[in-house]
């Protein structure tokens, strides 16, 4: 289960199909597949069922909507944000089996990759431990903050994620990424499709 299809690859050094999660989305999956993702400023929370053994990953640039921003608007593009993106992940996860009560979350991402706007990276970081802790959550890994991106690979089944740091010069790719993804933020909203 996914907020939209996904574009997906098998991966012959892993044995595996992957599911590459872009920005604004979320993924579900059991044994069959492993979820990866790329982030800089972004962060990810990766939510585990150890018992059903079902899991599933978000990738949320900014922790919450402004002002501006409708409820339709909210409502078709509303992963991107923090509150969205990890009430939509939990329900996804609730909604496959899973118990509230043995969710397993470990958090990733949120380095400062984008230079020429305030550290959206510290805000990120900021809104998910202060969410995880409202909600009661058991946080049992994280690897936040910093100056380089990551990359992730999740495996579902066992909540087993692996973090690669990436060095400088695709840390300046993933800005060039996430600052394009910005832009088509700012676009109006109309229905159910983005504009951009």
């Amino acid at each position: 289960m996914s907020a939209t299809a996904g574009q997906g690859y098998f991966d012959p050094r892993l044995k595996a199909h992957v599911f590459k999660l872009m920005p604004g989305r979320f993924h579900v999956a059991t044994a069959d597949e492993v979820i990866g993702t790329l982030l800089g400023s972004c962060v990810a929370a990766c939510i585990h069922d150890p018992v059903r053994g079902i899991g599933g990953m978000n990738h949320f640039l900014l922790p919450e909507a402004g002002p501006q921003e409708d409820s339709a608007a909210l409502l078709s593009s509303g992963a991107r944000y923090g509150a969205f993106a990890m009430e939509s992940l939990i329900n996804a996860l609730l909604g496959r089996g899973a118990s509230r009560q043995r969710l397993q979350v470990k958090l990733f991402g949120g380095a400062r990759v984008l230079a020429r706007l305030s550290d959206v990276g510290a805000r990120n970081i900021d809104f998910v431990r202060r969410y995880v802790a409202v909600e009661g959550l058991e946080v049992v890994g994280e690897d936040l903050g910093g100056e380089q991106p990551r990359k992730l690979l999740m495996y579902p089944a066992t909540g087993r994620v692996l973090v690669r740091r990436l060095p400088p010069v695709e840390s300046r790719e993933i800005a060039t990424v996430e600052t394009r993804y910005l832009r088509t933020m700012d676009k109006p909203v109309r229905g159910s499709a983005e504009l951009f």
